[in-house]
C-alpha cells in the first residue's frame, strides 16, 4: 500500500504559502495524528518551528517538547511566540467513560482558544469530524462545506465535536485578530478504532431494512496532509477532508466479501439500545445511524486550493480490513478468542440481537404483571 510518494501526501500549492515561515504548536503530538503531523511538519522547509505539546514526550526529536495537560491554563505561556496552534489532543475512545471525555475534549479545546488568544497566536485549526454534519436519510450526496450542522448527541463524542465547534465560531468574536480553521475529515483509518472501523471487524454487515448506507474514508496521512495545508494558511474556514467519491453499500460488501445481516429498523436501533444500557457494547444506538443514512463529503474547499488526497475509498478500505484481521467485533463489542470460537461469528451477532429482544419481553411482562 505504501510507495516512496506516500511521503508527500496532498498537491501542494506553494504559490499561496505564507511568505514568513510559522512557528506551529501541535497538541496532543505524542501519539495518533498529532505525533503524525508534528513529524511532518518538523520535516518542512515551509515551517520555521514546531512546538509539540502533551502529556508525555513523543519520538519525534526534531520539535520543541512542553509536556502539559491541555487544560492547564499554563499552557498560555508555551503558546507565547508562536503563529499557529493545531488541536489533536481528543479523547474519542469507545472505552472511555463518556462524562470523564466530555470534561477533556471541551475543556481542552475552551482552554487552548483562550490561551491562543492570549498568547496571540493568530490561527487555531480544530478537527472535528464529518460526523457533526449528521446521518440523514435526505442528505445531499454528497454535503457541501456550509451544509447545517443536523447530528445530535446521541453518536459517541459527537456532542463533545458539535461543542468544540461552538466555542470555535464564538471564540473569533471574543477575541478579535484570531482566526478558527475547522477541518472535518470523513471514517477516519490508519491505527485508529471507533466504531465505524469496527463495523467491519463483524462476521456480518449490519445493514438496517430500508436504509441507504454510502461509505467515505478519510486516511490518516491524507488528514496530516490536509491539516498540513490549514497550519499553512493555504485554506481556511471549515473544511471537509475525505476520499474522493464514495462506495454504496453493495460496492462495500463486494469489496470486503462480508456478506450483510439485515434487519428491520426498530430490532436493530432496539438492540443497539439496549445492549448498551446493559453495558455490553461501548457504542451507543446513534452510531448506527452513521451506517444507515449517508453523510459524505465533497470537500471542495481544499480541491479548490490545490488539495488532492492520495488514497481512494478503494485503497482505505483495503488497508482497513488488513488492520482488522483477526479481530472479532459484534454489534460495537469486542470479543476475545474465546468468545469468538464459542459463540461462532454469526451465532455471536444473533445471541446479543435476541439477549436485547428478551430483555424487551421480560420488560413487557413484568409490565403486564
Amino acid at each position: 500500500m505504501s510507495s516512496p510518494d506516500r511521503e508527500v501526501r496532498g498537491a501542494r500549492n506553494d504559490a499561496a504559502a505564507p511568505a514568513r515561515r510559522p512557528v506551529v504548536a501541535v497538541t496532543g503530538a505524542a501519539s495518533g495524528v498529532g505525533a503524525r503531523l508534528a513529524r511532518r511538519l518538523a520535516a518542512s522547509e515551509e515551517i520555521k518551528q514546531v512546538v509539540a505539546i502533551d502529556e508525555r514526550r513523543g519520538d519525534v526529536s526534531e520539535v520543541q517538547w512542553h509536556l502539559l495537560d491541555v487544560r492547564d491554563p499554563a499552557i498560555a505561556e508555551k503558546l507565547r511566540g508562536v503563529d499557529v496552534v493545531v488541536h489533536l489532543a481528543l479523547d474519542l475512545d469507545l472505552e472511555t467513560d463518556p462524562a470523564a471525555r466530555t470534561a477533556y475534549n471541551v475543556r481542552g479545546a475552551q482552554t487552548v482558544l483562550t490561551a491562543a488568544a492570549a498568547a496571540g497566536v493568530h490561527r487555531v485549526v480544530l478537527c472535528t469530524s464529518a460526523m457533526v454534519y449528521g446521518a440523514q436519510p435526505d442528505n445531499d450526496v454528497p454535503l457541501a462545506e456550509d451544509a447545517e450542522l443536523r447530528a445530535t448527541a446521541e453518536a459517541t463524542g459527537v456532542g463533545d465535536l458539535l461543542e468544540i465547534e461552538r466555542l470555535g465560531r464564538r471564540a473569533p468574536r471574543a477575541h478579535p485578530g484570531l482566526n478558527v480553521t475547522v477541518v472535518r475529515p470523513a471514517i477516519l483509518v490508519g491505527g485508529t478504532d471507533t466504531a465505524l472501523t469496527r463495523y467491519f471487524e463483524s462476521p456480518r454487515l449490519l445493514v438496517v431494512a430500508g436504509s441507504r448506507p454510502t461509505w467515505q474514508f478519510c486516511h490518516v496521512e491524507d488528514l496530516v496532509s490536509a491539516l498540513e495545508y490549514a497550519a499553512l494558511e493555504k485554506v481556511d474556514g471549515e473544511l471537509a477532508v475525505g476520499c474522493d467519491g464514495w462506495l454504496e453499500q453493495e460496492e462495500v460488501e463486494e469489496l470486503t466479501g462480508i456478506r450483510r445481516m439485515e434487519l428491520p429498523s426498530a430490532v436493530a436501533l432496539g438492540a443497539a439500545s439496549r445492549l448498551h444500557r446493559l453495558g455490553l457494547t461501548p457504542s451507543p444506538a446513534g452510531d448506527l445511524a452513521y451506517t444507515m443514512h449517508p453523510w459524505v463529503v465533497s470537500g471542495s474547499r481544499l480541491h479548490d486550493a490545490g488539495w488532492r488526497p492520495e488514497w481512494t475509498n478503494e485503497e482505505v478500505l483495503a488497508e482497513l480490513l488488513e488492520e482488522v484481521a483477526g479481530r472479532h467485533t459484534v454489534v460495537g463489542r469486542r470479543l476475545g478468542r474465546k468468545d469468538a470460537t464459542t459463540l461462532g461469528a454469526a451465532g455471536a451477532t444473533v445471541a446479543l440481537v435476541g439477549t436485547a429482544a428478551l430483555v424487551r419481553r421480560a420488560r413487557k411482562a413484568r409490565r403486564r404483571g
